[in-house]
């Protein structure tokens, strides 16, 4: 079975699963069309990947197996076991991940690309692949940059390319998880309660909890943010400076970063 296919087959066995699961246990109650917002966040995500197939043939896995065969990167300078630098690979990537989130919010040039995805009217598994087409070529940018420099094996990669997508399908989702689960579970992965605080309109509670696949680079940096200050059936969804809420199709998404004011938020908490 080859790579691509069994990316594609996760995906959609995740997207599904955490679909059904919104649908029999929602955390909160939606307050816009499911249609309207599925058929943008859908099409853009097929645009996306149909721009890195084309710019990126092989993606950030031809980079990490060109990398090997040539000997790139540090870890290729050493000699340790294979399972410890499979481990520390993946973590790194998922640390150079949460910096990269962060840029995306401190940098205001950054900012206008990433803020369409927080302009999202709701929550749900379908706001996990809501990104502008130039958020997705600089991010497999910064990994690719990432994979030459540490040197990181292809089948790390592989592996964290799909952990990477399911976590972003799973903590975007609007399911209910026992709060007693709940508060066990976020210690070791980033749960739809804690990722959820990222995506208030208070821009004291976007500036925080950037983490996508594990909770501790947010706790050891300084960026953890329990609960937000409404609760979470309380707190507002999106960026309060959009005015009149809207369904914004394709066309509307890709324009977005170039017609939209950057309101009080790229870093700025108060």
């Amino acid at each position: 079975m080859s790579v691509d296919l069994i990316r594609i087959g996760s995906y959609l066995s995740v997207l599904v699963v955490m679909a059904v699961w919104e649908l029999l246990a929602p955390r909160r109650v939606l307050s816009a069309s499911k249609c309207c917002r599925w058929g943008g966040n859908l099409t853009i995500v097929i645009l996306n990947t149909a721009i890195a197939r084309l710019f990126f043939m092989g993606g950030v896995v031809a980079v990490a197996t060109m990398a090997q065969e040539r000997h790139w990167g540090l870890l290729n300078l050493v000699d340790g076991p294979a399972w410890l630098e499979f481990a520390g690979a993946v973590l790194a990537l998922d640390c150079i991940i949460y910096w990269q989130h962060q840029m995306f919010h401190y940098v205001p040039i950054l900012w206008r690309f990433h803020m369409m995805h927080h302009s999202d009217l709701d929550l749900d598994v379908s706001s996990g692949v809501r990104f502008h087409p130039v958020e997705i070529v600089i991010s497999t940018v910064i990994k690719s940059a990432a994979v030459v420099t540490l040197g990181i094996a292809p089948l790390a990669v592989v592996v964290f390319e799909i952990v990477l997508n399911a976590s972003a399908l799973f903590n975007h989702s609007n399911v209910m998880i026992p709060l007693r689960a709940e508060r066990m579970l976020r210690w070791l992965i980033v749960t739809p309660d804690m990722h959820r605080v990222h995506h208030s309109t208070d821009p004291r509670e976007t500036n925080s909890n950037y983490g996508f696949n594990v909770p501790w680079w947010d706790r050891l940096f300084g960026t953890y943010c329990a609960e937000p200050a409404l609760g979470q059936t309380g707190m507002q969804i999106g960026l309060e400076h959009l005015g009149q809420p809207v369904c914004l199709n394709l066309i509307r998404m890709l324009q977005f970063p170039f017609i939209t004011s950057l309101g009080r938020y790229a870093g700025r908490p108060s």
